[in-house]
């Protein structure tokens, strides 16, 4: 086995983990998949230094290339997910992919992404990697340009944001599953009252179908009750699939085979708060669901 092709055993090594703190600093996973490659490229280019902590290497390089994409979306004064949803990280239940499951046991929901949406980029990769992957903040410090103590309070500052935004972890993945066929049955069968039932009067359902003017929002259990009834009759031909979204209950939605829609939804005090939609032609084609094609 050649030098590079050890190197590049040692970076599969770390794959997962580097897809994981990618897709939480940036929400897009065709995004995280670049900036993984760029670590491999910067990897490959680096093959003469002397690495004493790979994982912590490539972590720190991994991390400064979606700060510079951060600050870029911020100079433009945009925010990726402005009209969209982030993309979700998909899995069958019974998947039995290792960096699959391990990228799916890394996910955090939805609601989160969106609120770390509106953090700064330092403040987003201090957060991201202090409480959601351990680094600590001597690390951390030279990727931001602060001291210690600045990116703990960066760290801190976002931490604030993320907990008065963000909502609780949902119940049990059982209950969650529970939850989430009583929906889609009771949509099925029209059953206005049953879909009130599991539905948090203050529910938000995002949908991202591609077409022109952003994501449709649609807030209240009516509205959202409402509008499951309007899709219903267009879902005849549909098979739903149950599947880990984020790492919660969710459904992936297929046709003759071929997915076209992720549905993810998080679970807070045993009723449904939020639905996103994801049947986005373009960006369902770019998500790994193979697992659900016929």
């Amino acid at each position: 086995m050649t030098e590079h092709e050890l190197l590049a055993r040692r970076f599969e090594e770390h794959r997962g983990h580097l897809r994981a703190v990618a897709h939480r600093m940036l929400g897009s996973m065709s995004e995280a998949e670049d900036a993984v490659q760029e670590s491999w490229l910067r990897l490959a280019r680096s093959a003469d230094e002397d690495i004493d902590n790979l994982g912590g290497w490539l972590t720190t390089v991994v991390s400064r290339v979606c700060l510079d994409l951060l600050r870029s979306r911020a100079a433009r004064r945009e925010s990726a997910w402005e009209e969209h949803p982030p993309d979700p990280v998909v899995a069958r239940v019974d998947g039995e992919d290792p960096e699959h499951r391990a990228l799916t046991a890394d996910a955090v929901g939805t609601a989160l992404l969106v609120v770390l949406e509106s953090l700064t980029p330092a403040e987003r990769l201090a957060f991201v990697l202090h409480d959601m992957f351990g680094v600590p903040f001597d690390e951390i410090a030279p990727i931001v340009d602060r001291t210690p103590e600045a990116a703990r309070k960066l760290a801190s500052r976002a931490r604030r944001r993320v907990r008065g935004a963000a909502p609780v972890p949902g119940p049990e993945p059982v209950r969650q599953r529970q939850l989430v066929d009583a929906f889609l049955s009771a949509s099925r069968d029209g059953d206005f009252d049953g879909l009130l039932a599991v539905l948090d009067p203050d529910v938000v359902l995002c949908a991202d179908t591609g077409a022109d003017g952003g994501a449709l929002t649609v807030r209240g259990a009516r509205a959202v009750a409402g509008r499951a009834f309007l899709y219903r009759s267009r879902a005849t031909d549909l098979t739903p699939w149950p599947a880990l979204v984020n790492g919660a209950a969710g459904v992936v939605a297929t046709v003759g085979g071929q997915p076209v829609s992720v549905l993810g939804f998080t679970v807070v005090d045993d009723r449904i708060t939020r639905i996103d939609i994801l049947a986005d032609p373009a960006r369902i084609a770019r998500l790994d669901l193979a697992d659900f094609r016929a």
